[in-house]
């Protein structure tokens, strides 16, 4: 019998087989190409484009998590272990000082300060530690450089380092640090440490006048080469903190081949920059930078053996934080960051399982997480139900309100001016202010020293009483009440928010607050201060301006916070050291607070070892801090992070850098996952085949009976 082919409009032909390809092949909603979706990738965002990758230069938390995957100082701290343990990198070992005195006798390493003229740190590199293949490095075969002396014709159309083909590498020596010491000097080069590093390094002041003056080979005593694995740093003085400045990207190496490969001006043209493109002996290297789209860091080749540590904290091991100890790392080969600017698009990418871990914002802490009886945060039972792990950590951090001491209202040292701080200081209720814009994440904070750090006390020693209460039944602080801070208003001349001619208390509040729900929080200080008849006039600006009314003094109230270089005391309390003042001398000082007897007991204490005398003088300053009020002590973020089940030996760490490399990645399940979570939504294009087939069905009908002739 001979079958007759229906001849179906073409429109409706064309739409029939858009949808039945639609339902075969699903509808693909992955962001990354098909060959990697088994890799061993990991995935992460940044949320603006970095500016500097010049470790000389940079100071950002958000540029050293890739600078500490690439450059090495000499030290590092322990992945596992809190405290913070400092241990080698590519040093054999921590270096200890030796002292010596005004005629070159060694002293004890118990010295005191005052008898200390010389502190003398000798560093031994690891031999046969290797640079990552760089062009900088590339010889040709009578051992000239390949890339020297090149002009614009030799970079036509070049953006970017892998445009140059030829590489090579050497073996890290002690004069890269060295190099990289005297490039801080170079007051060209705004290292932002500078003027600290003056104040310890032997002769570094005079060697950066003479660099500004042209006399790039002046001597400098206070660093110098011992042999190709040594080198050594003299200090002017007693520092025990300076060990935890070795671990800092500041003062990892920097091969002299590269400043001269990036110097040529047809390179510096092409914005192909060491700020851009780094050379370093990390675990891995910059292979893409497009600083508007992604980033991706690879595995350094030459990378040396290196292994995952063997130990931890008490939890670690029952964790599978050490299921890879011994192990070879890094595990990882290849590392994508995504320029990812909104939040929402971030979060549902990272629930889809296209990134691997994912802070958490207000907006979606609700549903990623819940606290049980006690108070403790645990995963909510949706992100449990998809393997998502909470991992919580109080950062090394403080945030602060500061007022400027140099302000006629709200500055001075006289007794009624401590009355008045102290009662914006009671009024300003940072407990509730945590609970409604951060969902709780934070620790009340006493003293400008967060948890973890030698000197933090909790408890009923180490409150600040003149804000808060010790409620002994429930063994916590509790905070004074608004009609003790009304007393003290009262006390310090501003009756009901009003001075003795009747005129109103007005406090400004300078900041750059352009964030989204910044006006909701402007609008709680100003209702808080209310409570006391206090009018506070906001003045938000773009943040040049605002960083410069800090700078010279132009304010009355602001808000700053400080993340630790390094694990001590002395790199918070020096915060509030009267040399240190913003507005005088230009330092961390932003509140310009200068009290004498604070600024004698930092000079006793910041060359100290911990003991318990040292704890005894941070006692005593701390309770300075707290009468004189220069700050409002708010509180210490709590960190609140997320992963997949995917990601192995994942741990916060604050303070330890260059960690990706310690990371596992399960591909296999990942996939699986993803698979599972990302199902094409199918029944609607079903649907939309229904209503086709029912559609053509009168038309079908129309050509049979054309066709038979009726």
């Amino acid at each position: 019998m001979r079958i007759k082919l229906l001849k179906f409009p073409n429109r409706c032909s064309l739409a029939l087989t858009l949808v039945l390809f639609c339902v075969s092949c699903g509808v693909p909603n992955n962001p990354y190409p098909k060959s990697e979706h088994d890799q061993e990738i990991y995935y992460n965002t940044f949320v603006a484009e970095p500016k500097h990758f010049d470790p000389a230069i940079s100071y950002s938390s958000e540029e050293y998590r890739f600078i500490q995957q690439i450059y090495e100082p000499p030290l590092r701290y322990h992945y596992l272990t809190r405290p913070y343990e400092l241990i080698p990198l590519t040093a054999e070992a921590v270096p200890q000082p030796r002292y010596l005195d005004a005629d070159g006798q060694q002293l004890t390493p118990n010295a005191a300060a005052a008898s200390v003229a010389r502190a003398v740190y000798e560093v031994r590199i690891r031999p046969g530690i290797m640079y990552q293949q760089h062009p900088c490095f590339a010889k040709t075969k009578d051992g000239t450089w390949y890339y020297r002396n090149l002009t614009a014709s030799d970079v036509k159309g070049f953006n970017e380092i892998k445009d140059f083909s030829m590489t090579g590498t050497r073996e890290l020596i002690a004069a890269d640090y060295v190099y990289q010491i005297k490039r801080m000097a170079d007051p060209s080069v705004s290292c932002p440490i500078l003027s600290t590093l003056k104040d310890y390094i032997l002769g570094m002041e005079a060697y950066s006048e003479a660099v500004a003056n042209g006399q790039k080979d002046a001597p400098f005593p206070g660093v110098e080469v011992v042999d190709r694995y040594i080198y050594r740093i003299i200090l002017k003085t007693k520092y025990p903190q300076f060990v935890y400045w070795l671990a800092m990207p500041f003062f990892s190496p920097m091969p002299k081949e590269a400043i001269d490969f990036y110097s040529q001006p047809v390179v510096e043209e092409r914005n192909i920059t060491i700020d851009r493109f780094p050379v370093g002996t990390g675990a891995y290297r910059v292979e893409t930078l497009l600083a508007h789209k992604e980033i991706v860091l690879v595995k350094n080749e030459n990378f040396r053996v290196e292994r995952y540590p063997s130990s931890g904290e008490p939890g670690d091991r029952e964790a599978g934080l050490l299921d890879d100890a011994w192990e070879i790392v890094p595990f990882i080969p290849r590392i994508v960051y995504k320029l990812e600017k909104e939040q929402i698009p971030r979060w549902n990418k990272f629930l889809q399982g296209y990134y691997d871990t994912s802070t958490i914002y207000s907006d979606t802490f609700d549903s990623a997480v819940t606290f049980n009886d006690t108070g403790d945060p645990r995963i909510s039972d949706e992100m449990r139900a998809k393997g998502i792990v909470l991992r919580t950590s109080v950062a090394p951090t403080t945030r602060y309100l500061a007022f400027n001491m140099l302000d006629d209202t709200v500055g001075g040292n006289r007794e009624e001016k401590q009355k008045l701080r102290q009662a914006i200081s009671i009024v300003l209720d940072y407990e509730e202010h945590v609970e409604i814009f951060y969902n709780g994440r934070g620790v009340s904070s006493q003293s400008p020293i967060p948890p973890g750090i030698f000197g933090y006390e909790g408890g009923e020693s180490g409150i600040n009483s003149y804000v808060y209460n010790w409620d002994t039944a429930k063994q916590r602080p509790v905070r004074k009440s608004i009609e003790e801070a009304r007393q003290l208003l009262a006390e310090a001349g501003y009756a009901d928010g009003q001075d003795s001619n009747g005129n109103p208390l007005v406090v400004t509040f300078d900041n750059a607050w352009n964030f989204a729900g910044a006006t909701s929080r402007i609008m709680w200080m100003r209702n808080k201060l209310d409570q006391l008849g206090i009018t506070m006039e906001n003045r938000t600006t773009d943040y040049n301006r605002f960083r410069d009314k800090v700078k010279n003094g132009n304010f009355q109230l602001i808000s700053w916070g400080w993340h630790a270089d390094y694990p001590d005391a002395e790199n918070f309390l020096f915060l509030l050291y009267g040399p240190n003042a913003r507005a005088i001398h230009g330092g961390e000082n932003t509140a310009n607070y200068d009290n004498t007897e604070y600024n004698k007991l930092f000079e006793q204490m910041k060359n100290m070892e911990n003991s318990q005398k040292r704890l005894a003088i941070i006692r005593e300053m701390n309770h300075l801090l707290q009468r004189d009020a220069p700050w409002v002590f708010t509180y210490h973020p709590v960190s609140f992070g997320l992963s997949h089940q995917w990601v192995k030996n994942s741990k916060p760490s604050s303070l330890g850098g260059g960690s990706l490399k310690y990371l596992r990645i399960d591909a296999g399940q990942r996939t699986e996952n993803r698979q599972a979570w990302n199902q094409p939504i199918v029944w609607p294009l079903w649907v939309c085949l229904a209503l086709l087939i029912l559609g053509t069905i009168p038309a079908v009908i129309t050509i049979w009976k054309r066709e038979r002739g009726f």
